[in-house]
């Protein structure tokens, strides 16, 4: 059974289990953080390019989370040591920015979330690097897509499995599979909460959509098949096949009708070309 809890966002909180239902002081904290985030990934566009390091783009999304008064969740996160963390290729999620320069035809996704007067905005997208292949091309667009149907599905009196079917059902038409080992989560004033939102499952499954949730929706799509597998840096998971990934992430708050998503760009740059 699942435990829902209403909560005052003066108020400090801690995981408990229970789906945390938040008031209109929460969904103003959470507009604020997810415009920061979602700005800092538009910042980014023009810096995406061949012989850039992932270290470097790392040191702009810190740089302008301080110069915003924010702090980058994942800095000190679990011993995690940077501000975002930077996909390429064949990486699920969780790639460590470092010296590795990226190169013409990559494709890399971004993820970043910042803590803004402590609330979390969490946010990520795909850029292309210079010409990239049609395949990946195609696979970053059916991500897109899966993401925007898995939000279409966020609303009152729905199902989490009702978002993961609508995401399971575009990927898997495309031929393509859904990453079962990462999942979204609740968030707020905490990182990571409840619920897990997975994405793949049957409709009329899973805990019930109710005004005030906050979660992410995060799906990770592959060319080849789902599994997975972690380096032995304890954080970068990569396909085991070695076959293409993407992901793009949104926050999300239940409305009262819908929802309404707090990640989005205010420039249009939501999904590639930029």
């Amino acid at each position: 059974m699942t435990d829902y809890m209403t909560v005052e966002d003066t108020t400090p909180q801690s995981r408990t289990g229970a789906i945390k239902l938040h008031g209109p002081e929460g969904f103003a904290g959470m507009r604020k953080a997810g415009r920061l985030a979602a700005e800092i990934l538009d910042s980014l566009v023009p810096h995406v390019v061949p012989g850039v390091t992932t270290g470097a783009l790392d040191d702009m999304v810190r740089q302008q989370a301080f110069a915003a008064g924010a702090v980058p969740a994942t800095l000190g996160y679990r011993g995690f040591t940077h501000s975002c963390c930077t996909s390429i290729n064949h990486v699920v999620c969780h790639g460590i920015p470092g010296d590795k320069k990226l190169s013409e035809g990559d494709i890399v996704n971004i993820d970043v979330t910042v803590i803004v007067d402590g609330w979390h905005g969490d946010t990520s997208r795909m850029y292309l690097v210079g010409k990239t292949p049609i395949k990946a091309n195609k696979l970053v667009q059916v991500t897109y897509e899966c993401l925007m149907l898995g939000i279409e599905q966020a609303k009152p009196g729905n199902r989490m499995g009702d978002v993961a079917h609508a995401i399971q059902s575009h990927a898997e038409a495309n031929r393509y599979s859904v990453v079962r080992d990462f999942c979204g989560h609740g968030l707020g004033q905490m990182f990571h909460d409840a619920p897990e939102v997975v994405h793949v499952g049957r409709p009329g499954t899973g805990p019930e959509l109710r005004p005030g949730m906050f979660f992410t929706i995060e799906p990770m799509i592959n060319i080849g098949k789902y599994a997975c597998k972690m380096l032995d840096d304890g954080w970068t998971a990569v396909t085991r096949d070695r076959s293409l990934t993407a992901q793009f992430e949104h926050s999300i708050g239940i409305t009262e009708d819908g929802c309404e998503i707090f990640t989005k760009s205010a420039a249009g740059l939501d999904m590639p070309p930029y």
